[in-house]
């Protein structure tokens, strides 16, 4: 399968996603509007919704149907977009733009933006719950989602980042950092859409490593777009991480040995979904864009 066939996959979950996302904010009736506006300007402000793609790609590749998964994945949205709120904060990585706009908090004020962020991340646990007792695996993927998210996952990976800014640091710590800033939650949405899918054995095994070999591919990925990408492209500015001195693949190896990485861990994640047949298709797909993306 081609790019082409990627970016209409991630089209068509993302539409799904938003349209499920758009009803569920219609249920915060006793929300304050500029708590609710806040909130929609960042969550409908475009993006490639690969996370929840993931879950519900990997739900359908095993019992033929995403729909099991459609919760989980507004939920992964939703701590995604709240991360990202929070990271373009002054106090973190102090960016103005995102995916093209003002960042929230240039937008609506600092609070606000803090605010909107506190709401979709404690929010992202109540859509999975209205669905937990629908399907008896939905406590195990809530709790695996909180572990992605917290404190030995994305906030916990945060706060390794923000130590490593302007050290040296070793692969092995540079590895540790970007699984849990960035690879546990993309690794979990893939389990996520699986164990709602009924998945066991080593179809659940093969998906864990994909998840973890792509979550990988995406943030080297990131890092060299840092570097090479346009800010049209990427909708922010491109050389913040040299600004801000964070340790990143191309600082540490140099853009030509950071590619290589990518194509590499791309190939892990292939070599995963070795036991699945053309429903695979679209996640193998996936592992070719995620490394050749511009944006």
């Amino acid at each position: 399968m081609t790019q082409a066939d990627a970016n209409a996959f991630l089209a068509e979950k993302a539409r799904k996603v938003e349209r499920a996302l758009e009803s569920y904010l219609g249920t915060w009736k006793n929300a304050p509007n500029t708590l609710r506006e806040a909130v929609q300007y960042s969550l409908f402000a475009g993006g490639k919704r690969l996370r929840p793609a993931l879950a519900l790609g990997a739900c359908e590749m095993i019992c033929g149907d995403d729909a099991p998964a459609l919760p989980a994945a507004c939920a992964l949205e939703m701590i995604h977009t709240y991360s990202l709120i929070h990271d373009d904060l002054p106090a973190m990585d102090n960016d103005d733009l995102r995916r093209g706009r003002p960042t929230l908090h240039k937008v609506s004020g600092e609070a606000m933006a803090i605010l909107a962020g506190d709401a979709l991340l404690t929010m992202a646990f109540h859509v999975m719950a209205r669905d937990a007792r629908s399907n008896p695996a939905a406590i195990q993927v809530i709790a695996e989602i909180a572990e992605a998210a917290g404190a030995w996952g994305m906030a916990g990976g945060q706060v390794m980042d923000m130590a490593n800014e302007g050290q040296r640091i070793d692969i092995k710590r540079l590895i540790l950092t970007h699984a849990l800033k960035t690879g546990a939650l993309i690794g979990a949405a893939v389990r996520a859409g699986a164990l709602l899918a009924g998945a066991k054995g080593e179809a659940i095994e093969s998906l864990t490593r994909f998840g973890e070999a792509i979550g990988l591919a995406f943030q080297i990925a990131d890092d060299i777009l840092d570097v090479t990408g346009s800010e049209a492209a990427i909708g922010k500015p491109v050389g913040s991480d040299v600004a801000n001195e964070k340790a990143t693949y191309p600082a540490l190896f140099g853009l030509e040995q950071s590619r290589k990485l990518a194509n590499e861990t791309a190939q892990q994640a292939l070599d995963a979904l070795a036991e699945f047949g053309p429903e695979a298709d679209h996640f193998r797909a996936l592992a070719h864009f995620i490394v050749n993306r511009d944006r």
